[in-house]
């Protein structure tokens, strides 16, 4: 029931995703912005896969040895890893299929603006090779991606824990295994499943 409201979640994200870009291109912007744009979704989306297959081929160890020494990145590194299952899906499959889905509106949009006033066959042509070249830069990009980073993942990961690091997105107790509490937040004190009181 979990995955299926998770699955809800993520498809309605993408509608409205997917939505508000079609809007927005209803605009007309430049074909050189639209192109930049176009650029942007598909890198982001390799990058995403990058780190997606990374972190499932990391070894944990080596950022013990960082974490004792106090590295900033190597705590959110080693939860990475031990969460790998669920970054990796977040990464290859949720940011990777609403970045397809963008990218696809955005070369509609691109094909519709250069098109216009052309009869329907050049619009088709060039819908068709405006989605097959987005489809070949991203399947090229992540295959090269994942070459990279399968040779390269302890320092993807390590780079990519210094990032959230310095952005505080988490605090990751190492030997506890789990979050550290927030400053002024107080444990639950539970007898038989029943809270009984708070410190």
């Amino acid at each position: 029931m979990d995955n299926l409201a998770h699955a809800a979640k993520i498809a309605l994200l993408t509608f409205v995703i997917s939505l508000v870009i079609s809007f927005l291109f209803e605009f007309s912007l430049d074909i050189w912005i639209s192109l930049v744009i176009l650029g942007t979704v598909i890198l982001t989306g390799i990058l995403f896969d990058l780190v997606g297959t990374a972190v499932t081929a990391a070894a944990e160890a080596p950022f013990h040895a960082m974490a004792a020494d106090k590295v900033a990145g190597s705590k959110e590194a080693i939860y990475l890893i031990r969460h790998a299952d669920q970054v990796a899906n977040f990464c290859n499959d949720v940011v990777g299929d609403i970045a397809g889905t963008i990218s696809g509106a955005i070369v509609a949009s691109i094909i519709l603006q250069i098109s216009k006033g052309k009869v329907n066959g050049i619009q088709d042509l060039l819908s068709a090779a405006g989605i097959a070249l987005s489809a070949a830069c991203t399947v090229g990009g992540k295959s090269l991606g994942k070459s990279f980073a399968m040779k390269r993942a302890n320092d993807i990961i390590f780079h990519v824990g210094k990032f959230l690091s310095w952005v505080k997105i988490f605090d990751f107790d190492v030997k506890k295994g789990k979050h550290k509490n927030k400053p002024g937040s107080r444990k639950v004190k539970r007898k038989n499943g029943k809270i009984i009181g708070k410190n």
